[in-house]
């Protein structure tokens, strides 16, 4: 039986031990603030990885969502459609620009945004002549949205995507780059995702002119001119060199991450296999996810998941619940709201669920100990 004193997190940094070396250059080139060339070797392996020819790394992935709405010409009165089931970063960067958010349902096989509650929505706003400018498609947890119905609906009712692949770096949907199949995805780089650069994210497309765009904003708007010069808004975006330096090192361990994250997944669901309440999130047979977090719904009318959470950090665990719904936070309790067909899934999500630590430096044997703790938990 695993002894410790400390608890066993949910989801921590793991630096790949190369991250000094750029850091100290950066030192040694003395350049310190945004840009430079840890910045540009950052972009260039983001987009090798992606297979796209640009991406532009910025200061969050809230940063880069708002960079791609404004690319979409968001602006006041607009609507924005968003997965409910995520987290606020994904819309609060409609509010910025005056848009009015609409909440789409997520459904039981991706957890992902529902096709079948996004048509209706979009019918919905065709008939009321006002279609949304975006459609915020959130790949939840590492795992891939049912994109080839979500995009056939996008095409049909002429609206652009935004992938929000903050969590799913190093996923695939039909062996493509999850945040590379609608028209702007971006990625997150905070603490607690894949890899790490701090703070940070990045915003991918595969046309290059809207990359260029990007940076444009996310450098005050500063036109080309010998002196300062604006002709419009902009904003202080651009990741800082240092930091970049950190997300070079993170790149070049990426499949690693994913792999190690994918084995705790399934270590997870072959130990907790045989406690018929659970089940572990599902995934799409053409898509495989990175598993940034491992997580599941538990069928049993005695706990609820604030029991087993409590219950968890009592033993030393970490854990959290899953994502509550946009729809039901305060700040959006005048949005739309659509629901899919088997009722409100995202609410039923997080009234089940929970996030079991997920850290890849995790030991085998800090693993079993947890497995152990939450079959005991809802075996009872």
């Amino acid at each position: 039986m695993l002894k410790t004193k400390k608890m066993i997190p949910l989801a921590v940094p793991h630096m790949s031990g190369m991250e000094e070396k750029y850091i100290q250059k950066a030192f040694q080139e003395n350049w310190i603030a945004p840009l430079g060339s840890n910045v540009d070797g950052f972009e260039a392996s983001i987009a090798s990885y992606n297979h796209v020819s640009e991406a532009a790394v910025v200061s969050s992935g809230t940063a880069a969502i708002h960079l791609a709405l404004q690319l979409l010409n968001v602006s006041a009165g607009d609507t924005v459609f968003c997965s409910t089931f995520t987290f606020v970063a994904s819309i609060n960067p409609a509010l910025y620009l005056g848009a009015k958010p609409v909440f789409i349902d997520s459904e039981e096989e991706t957890w992902c945004m529902s096709p079948i509650a996004l048509k209706t929505a979009l019918e919905d706003a065709r008939q009321k002549k006002q279609l949304p400018k975006a459609i915020i498609v959130v790949h939840i947890y590492g795992q891939s949205a049912k994109m080839d119905e979500i995009i056939a609906l996008a095409d049909e009712y002429g609206v652009p995507i935004v992938e929000d692949a903050a969590e799913a770096l190093g996923g695939t949907y039909r062996n493509v780059p999850l945040g590379t199949l609608g028209d702007l995805g971006i990625f997150s780089f905070n603490g607690n995702k894949i890899i790490t650069t701090s703070g940070g994210g990045a915003l991918v497309s595969k046309q290059p002119e809207k990359i260029a765009e990007a940076r444009f904003l996310a450098s005050q708007s500063k036109e080309d001119a010998p002196y300062y010069l604006h002709q419009q808004v902009g904003y202080n975006y651009r990741l800082s060199n240092v930091l970049a330096g950190i997300g070079i090192a993170q790149m070049d361990v990426l499949n690693d991450r994913v792999a190690k994250k994918q084995e705790i997944f399934a270590a997870y669901e072959a130990g907790l296999a045989d406690v018929p309440s659970i089940i572990m999130m599902p995934e799409l047979d053409v898509a495989t996810g990175n598993r940034w977090l491992s997580t599941m719904t538990f069928d049993t009318d005695e706990k609820t998941p604030e029991d087993v959470m409590a219950l968890l950090k009592a033993k030393g665990i970490d854990s959290r619940l899953l994502w509550k719904p946009m729809h039901q936070q305060p700040l959006f309790q005048d949005a739309p709201f659509y629901a899919d067909e088997a009722g409100d899934v995202a609410t039923k999500l997080y009234e089940t669920g929970l996030c079991l630590p997920s850290s890849t430096q995790m030991t085998q044997e800090e693993q079993e100990y947890v497995i152990e703790a939450v079959k005991n938990i809802l075996s009872k």
